[in-house]
């Protein structure tokens, strides 16, 4: 496959009430399609976040912002742009990170979370310093990421809701 020059062509999710941000590298080639986040059909992203949160699993983009935003979580990518072939992590060249801070200005953001390898090396070369908030890496969701069964994933996102469990009212 090819490298091509990819810019991030949607907004980040959040509002005043995120508590967690979670990061992703660049949407794949699916999600671009599709104009919303882990687009892609055997992405495992949004049944574990659904299954951890009990609620039903979101179809529409509509239905994955209101999920997101009802229980405190900011959603975006840590990069604006890059060349990638595909959806092909490694294949990264030429990153241009996010500027975070409007989301940090925004929100009483308690923990960032990284999902995969690669997403927690960008954030860390390009986003703390200006940040200052350490992130705590998740595996992929992707379903390259096949060596990480359903339920290493369900226990690695667990993490989440230490931080969301905080505000209560979200949980009564």
């Amino acid at each position: 496959m090819k490298a091509e020059l990819v810019s991030h062509a949607f907004a980040p999710v959040y509002d005043q009430n995120s508590r967690i941000l979670v990061l992703g590298t660049m949407p794949s080639p699916a999600s671009r399609q599709n104009g919303f986040y882990y687009s892609h059909p055997r992405n495992r992203f949004w049944p574990v976040v659904a299954h951890l949160l009990g609620e039903p699993l979101p179809a529409t983009p509509e239905e994955k912002r209101s999920l997101l935003l009802r229980r405190g979580i900011a959603l975006w990518d840590v990069l604006a742009s890059c060349t990638i072939a595909g959806a092909e992590d490694s294949s990264i060249r030429q990153p241009v990170a996010n500027d975070l801070r409007p989301i940090f200005q925004a929100a009483p953001i308690a923990a960032v979370f990284t999902t995969g390898g690669k997403a927690h090396q960008l954030y860390r070369r390009y986003c703390l310093p200006r940040t200052g908030v350490e992130d705590i890496q998740l595996p992929s969701t992707s379903p390259a990421n096949c060596r990480v069964d359903t339920q290493e994933l369900l226990d690695a996102y667990g993490r989440m809701l230490d931080y969301l469990e905080t505000k209560g009212e979200m949980y009564g």
